[in-house]
């Protein structure tokens, strides 16, 4: 698997192949904010800074201030190759459409917006100001968090 770009390559090698080894570090940054495509972050040991563009993350939309992620980063040039985001995030959601009463099939779903602006679906019992727990692999919506 790449490290850079994430893509699965197929490749035999020879018995007399030599690979190239590169050290990889992995450090805990916490999301600072966005300004445009690039994306900031903080180290949370030494508080350095550095920039990320959008598509190096996987799901940027997902991210909120302050949340804190794993940035894997080559040793020897200093360069981030992968972020890994939590498994999970916990939003608040700021918009969505009432539910209906008896609009209630089986797993019906309806769009809502929170607060970073990202748009998920979520069953029809959910309302603003509800905070949602969201899986960062897919995007999609895992349960309703009580306070």
């Amino acid at each position: 698997k790449s490290v850079t770009n994430g893509k699965m390559l197929d490749n035999t090698f020879s018995a007399g192949h030599k690979i190239d080894v590169v050290r990889v570090e992995t450090h805990k940054f916490q999301y600072l904010y966005a300004e445009g495509t690039e994306f900031h972050f903080m180290n949370t040991e030494s508080y350095e800074q550095i920039t990320l563009n959008r598509d190096v993350l996987d799901a940027p939309d997902l991210l909120k201030e302050g949340e804190n992620v794993m940035i894997q980063i080559n040793a020897e040039t200093e360069m981030p190759l992968s972020v890994d985001m939590p498994a999970s995030v916990i939003l608040e959601v700021t918009y969505t459409e009432p539910g209906v009463k008896g609009n209630t099939a089986t797993n019906a779903t309806k769009p809502a917006t929170v607060e970073t602006g990202a748009t998920v679906n979520v069953p029809l019992f959910i309302n603003e100001g509800d905070k949602i727990k969201i899986d960062t692999a897919t995007g999609n919506y895992s349960e309703r968090i009580k306070e």
